[in-house]
């Protein structure tokens, strides 16, 4: 009888004398790694690994540097961000003249009567001052301009683009809604949450080439970033229609599927259908309320800067509950965002209610952002089992989110609030509470390095310490995260 000896496939390449994340407790770094045809085979210590080494294989001495897995970002608009790639963009733009220049650039480049869309803009940079119709009017006289905050939930809009859209003075604002106005009561051009759908109706919808086509430029600026996976919330903000991300599914994500051009894995975490290796299909994403950079995110007290205002509510608890609930009976996970204090306790009031009703399971259902908390919600967040998907930011991040609120938040909020409450990632890991960490591309730019080193630090451009020094996060916690 003849004996069969078994013995470990060959290595294309053996990473050594590194530094190698695993994510595993009972050995968090190992030294050697075993890769054959892009896959990993076996992570360990040299002696381990040594067996999978042949007349082939390429050894790689790291000489200690680090390495660890591709990064995954728990929440992004991918496609929306490969169309603000080709756009104006406005990011990082301090001074008004700039912002000016850049729209007449683009004016310059384009077609008459043709859309200019752009965005990125964050008037803290300059003052705190909100841009107006007029500054942009004079070199946009037959071109309509939207031009969104890099948050998402404000735009601006010329007088071309108002007239196309019929807003005018004795327009209404919308429920969960602002249109911004001088004393007069004509519109500046400003639209918050749900008024701008009231333009956003009259944008022609880019054209499905152009979709793929920002498919393709945004998986490799998260490639080139080191981020491998991603969570995809959608074309969807306030005032757009969910069709649009059905649309991206169907007309974007199965054709790059299909035909070999899917470059990035993208999924919603573990509950729901798997469509392909490649994607994965799991959620449905709701708001509850707006942002701190608009004014518009939901709090129990009023704004330091606008002290009649408390934020707005963007979609009424009714019509949360009920899509709630149909979404977690076919076994959908539910990601809500939730900025302000009270939008967060509202949205884990909700989930409480629909737990109650349809029973327990392992939901892993989500707030997105949870960035401004009252005291006693950590522990609810761990109690309920609820992740936070967070940008302040860690493993798949950029600091923008946490580090751009260090200065607003104090202003909007009064100092003590803002130190009381603001992203509390210790704290919700304390109380058992799950973090997902996420860039929120392209309201901030996909930058995981950054990322990890602002959770440990806090510390923001400027500043000689950290921002709410106890809730830093050791590397491991904001690499995990």
């Amino acid at each position: 009888m003849e004996l069969l000896s078994w013995r470990s496939p060959m290595a294309d390449l053996v990473v050594k004398n590194a530094k190698i994340y695993t994510s595993d407790e009972s050995l968090p770094f190992a030294d050697s790694m075993a890769v054959r045809s892009g896959r990993v085979l076996r992570v360990g210590n040299y002696s381990s690994i040594k067996d999978m080494v042949g007349d082939g294989t390429k050894e790689l001495d790291l000489m200690g540097k680090i390495v660890v897995p591709g990064f995954i970002d728990s929440h992004v608009h991918l496609i929306s961000g490969g169309l603000q790639m080709a756009r104006v963009e406005l990011r990082g733009v301090s001074q008004k003249d700039e912002f000016v220049r850049r729209v007449k650039e683009a004016v310059r480049n384009a077609n008459q009567g043709s859309w200019i869309l752009g965005g990125g803009w964050n008037n803290d940079l300059w003052g705190g001052e909100l841009p107006m119709a007029s500054w942009v009017d004079d070199m946009t006289p037959y071109n309509p301009v939207w031009l969104s905050r890099m948050d998402g939930h404000m735009g601006l809009a010329n007088s071309v683009a108002l007239k196309l859209a019929g807003i005018t003075t004795s327009s209404e604002d919308p429920n969960g809604g602002t249109i911004v106005r001088f004393t007069s009561g004509e519109p500046t051009g400003l639209l918050i949450d749900s008024a701008m759908k009231l333009l956003l109706l009259s944008i022609p919808e880019v054209s499905v080439e152009e979709r793929r086509e920002a498919l393709s430029r945004a998986s490799n600026h998260a490639l080139m970033r080191g981020v491998t996976t991603v969570v995809d919330v959608g074309r969807y903000f306030p005032g757009t229609s969910v069709k649009l991300s059905w649309e991206d599914f169907s007309d974007v994500y199965k054709w790059a599927d299909s035909s070999g051009k899917m470059m990035i894995r993208n999924l919603i975490t573990k509950v729901g259908r798997t469509m392909s290796q490649w994607i994965y299909l799991g959620g449905v994403k709701a708001f509850a309320d707006g942002s701190l950079g608009s004014n518009s995110a939901l709090f129990y007290e009023p704004y330091a800067d606008e002290p009649h205002n408390y934020g707005l509510q963007v979609i009424d608890n009714e019509s949360l509950l009920n899509l709630t609930l149909a979404s977690d009976r076919v076994g959908l996970q539910v990601a809500i965002h939730a900025i302000g204090d009270r939008a967060n306790d509202l949205i884990l009031d909700m989930y409480e209610s629909v737990f109650s009703t349809n029973g327990v399971r392992d939901r892993r259902f989500r707030i997105e952002h949870a960035q401004h908390l009252a005291p006693e919600t950590p522990a609810r967040f761990g109690k309920l089992g609820i992740v936070a998907s967070v940008q302040g930011n860690g493993a798949a991040s950029t600091p923008e989110h946490l580090l751009d609120d260090a200065e607003s938040a104090t202003k909007k909020l009064g100092i003590d609030r803002a130190q009381k409450g603001s992203y509390l990632f210790r704290s919700l890991l304390a109380s058992n509470g799950q973090l997902a960490f996420g860039s929120d591309w392209p309201v901030a730019d996909i930058h995981p390095l950054g990322g990890i080193k602002t959770a440990m630090k806090r510390i923001p451009p400027g500043w000689d310490i950290a921002w709410i020094p106890s809730e830093t996060l050791s590397l491991n916690d904001a690499l995990k995260a």
